[in-house]
């Protein structure tokens, strides 16, 4: 059994990718931290334990950072809404306090080791303050999958950078300049996972509870897509997709390389392969650069429906 710790900032296609791990029988959701991102963090964590109790799952959350290391950090709501959920949950009215995301996730990896794949489909900052608190645990996790960055196709938010990195591009590059094992499912890949008006239809049509509880905030998404990027077609499932690849890596290809994150202004958040790394042999980091997105698709839909 697959040991999984997810690091979310729900967003509604975080939701998307904990209801997909929720499914997966060969994949433990050991637990999920969360932090700010598309939503303020007492959205997040609120999101995330709704996503849970639609897909009737037991896992921990924890709540973690709700600012970037060094910058801040404001919401449009432009394409997963105030509430992250597509305006489907509506405001929160409390803050539950929990143990310490960071904590929680040094605590897992400790246990877990080798066994323990990270999964972070949001700002990295939790993982950047885990391995500022507790630097060893960059030798001792089994993987990081990352959904995050662009280095062969244009960002999201600038033609340099995508969302997750640039909201705390300090962040990303402390953990893409330590020696975790990473894999980095960036736009490169995610932009050929498209979901559709269609699929959300069928959701709709189908007796499953899970796909019926998110059919509502994936339109909210995809109604953004059609203004923002109406070339696609459909939405991306970004975050589904890293969970994807973390399941089953045998649906992508990569290239190894180091990766640096500009802090640069003019090019702020643009991940690029860092030429001059000194220390190590071989990269850090395994790029994805094509993806099965056929049968991704079809083992999502499978799942979720």
């Amino acid at each position: 059994m697959q040991k999984m710790l997810m690091d979310v900032d729900t967003g509604i296609d975080d939701a998307l990718a904990i209801a997909y791990a929720t499914s997966l029988p060969h994949v433990e959701l050991v637990g999920i931290t969360t932090t700010y991102g598309m939503a303020p963090v007492e959205y997040s964590y609120r999101n995330t334990c709704k996503i849970l109790e639609y897909a009737g799952a037991d896992v921990p959350v924890r709540k973690g950072a709700d600012k970037p290391l060094q910058r801040s950090r404001t919401y449009s709501g432009r394409i997963h809404g105030t509430d992250g959920m597509g305006n489907t949950l509506g405001h929160v009215n409390e803050t539950v306090s929990t143990q310490s995301a960071v904590d929680f996730m040094i605590e897992q990896i400790y246990k877990y080791k080798s066994e323990l794949t990270i999964v972070a489909t949001a700002p990295l900052t939790n993982l950047a303050l885990a391995i500022a608190k507790a630097p060893e645990i960059v030798d001792m996790v089994g993987s990081v999958v990352i959904m995050g960055g662009a280095v062969m196709t244009p960002g999201n938010v600038t033609k340099f950078a995508e969302a997750n990195i640039i909201i705390d591009p300090e962040a990303a590059n402390i953990v893409f300049g330590s020696t975790l094992p990473l894999t980095m499912v960036g736009l490169d890949v995610t932009r050929k996972t498209l979901l559709t008006t269609r699929d959300v239809e069928r959701w709709k049509e189908k007796d499953g509870k899970l796909g019926k509880s998110l059919a509502p905030c994936t339109q909210f998404y995809l109604d953004a897509y059609k203004e923002l990027h109406p070339y696609l077609q459909g939405c991306a499932l970004h975050d589904p997709l890293a969970v994807g690849v973390a399941a089953y890596p045998d649906l992508v290809q990569t290239v190894p390389m180091f990766i640096r994150v500009d802090l640069e202004e003019d090019a702020l958040g643009r991940t690029t392969e860092d030429l001059h790394r000194e220390g190590s042999a071989q990269p850090n980091t395994k790029v994805c650069v094509q993806v099965d997105a056929d049968r991704f698709m079809k083992d999502f839909f499978h799942r979720i429906g």
